[in-house]
């Protein structure tokens, strides 16, 4: 199956969506751009908590962020859930084919 970059890169992108709180932070960047204040309102987490998890998820790769004056702005990095899909639908692909028997090989 796939290369040991796509295996790696795909283990770090389930691990960071493991967390039910980095769940919530990527459905809710899916909808668009957002800053942390705009995070805080929709998910209630204090601003050192969705700090802490958006660190997590950028740096499995999974949003980008860029400043403009004094506020950070997140968005999620489609690259990274392109990556995710492909590496899960190769995933479907090779658990589809059928196996060697036991028994031709005895």
């Amino acid at each position: 199956m796939g290369s040991v970059v796509a295996q790696s890169q795909a283990r770090d992108l389930l691990k960071a969506l493991a967390d039910p709180l980095r769940l919530q932070i990527i459905e809710s960047l899916s909808s668009g751009e957002k800053c942390v204040c705009d995070l805080i309102q929709e998910i209630g987490l204090a601003q050192s908590k969705i700090s802490f998890h958006l660190k997590v998820l950028k740096e499995s790769g999974l949003i980008t962020d860029r400043q403009s004056g004094r506020w950070v702005y997140y968005k999620l990095d489609i690259g990274a859930l392109n990556e995710l899909q492909l590496w899960l639908k190769q995933l479907t692909q090779d658990c589809q084919q059928s196996s060697a028997s036991c028994e031709n090989n005895a």
